[in-house]
């Protein structure tokens, strides 16, 4: 069965265009030209990703695009946000309110299609076994693609998870930004914007008894992040 998308814009030559694009590359595309449409076909149907406008003539993406992160049914859809606007800001809010990746128009419609092909790789069951990495109260399951914390499930996107598990999995050792790119090959992440901050503190929200003051996803000043091999006892690492 080919992949269900959902595209939310209402630029009507924009996604008759890319309908057919992504039609051709193997995807299902279903069309919504407003929120309310949009909210419509996804309480209808079953998708594997969003692509959501950030500017739509009932509403904004953003506020969308959190109001699917507070609601369990929509809270692990992979969403890639686009918007005629490229500040940072727009797309650290963005990624923030958690959106998986964001691009800014105009685009090519093949990188399009290889962020959404990036987005749908992550997500997609991993012969993994039961390993599960256990850091104290921390546990990380890699076949299930979920961390819990005292045995609740924590709220991460499929990018937060997979980014955490980058780090977990060299825990005492410092990554440096362009480290942890390299070991999230093939996903959207741009070396000069700041999203894995970004990330990390999405992160950290969910696992830190503290965010502010973090245990276990650690910041070196100047050199990158490390995940603390102990965090729930004295002499942190």
């Amino acid at each position: 069965m080919n992949p269900r998308l959902l595209l939310i814009d209402d630029d009507a030559r924009l996604t008759a265009m890319l309908g057919d694009y992504l039609s051709s590359a193997g995807f299902d595309v279903s069309f919504a030209g407003s929120l309310a449409q949009g909210r419509a076909e996804l309480e209808a149907g079953q998708y594997e990703l969003l692509v959501l406008d950030l500017m739509l003539p009932d509403g904004d993406g953003l506020e969308f695009c959190r109001q699917l992160r507070s609601d369990k049914r929509w809270r692990r859809l992979p969403v890639l946000m686009l918007s005629a606007r490229g500040e940072p800001m727009d797309r650290i809010l963005g990624l923030e309110l958690g959106a998986d990746d964001y691009l800014a128009k105009p685009f090519e419609p093949r990188e399009l299609q290889a962020r959404v092909k990036a987005l749908l790789r992550r997500t997609e069951p991993q012969a993994l076994g039961d390993e599960v990495l256990r850091f104290g109260r921390l546990e990380i399951d890699l076949a299930a693609r979920q961390v819990r914390l005292d045995g609740n499930a924590c709220d991460l996107t499929s990018h937060q998870f997979d980014l955490l598990v980058v780090l977990a999995q060299s825990p005492g050792r410092v990554l440096s930004r362009d480290q942890i790119m390299d070991a999230l090959k093939g996903h959207p992440l741009e070396a000069f914007d700041r999203s894995i901050d970004v990330h990390i503190s999405r992160i950290r929200s969910v696992i830190e008894d503290d965010a502010k003051n973090p245990r276990r996803v650690l910041t070196v000043r100047g050199a990158g992040y490390v995940f603390a091999r102990k965090q729930d006892a004295e002499g942190l690492e």
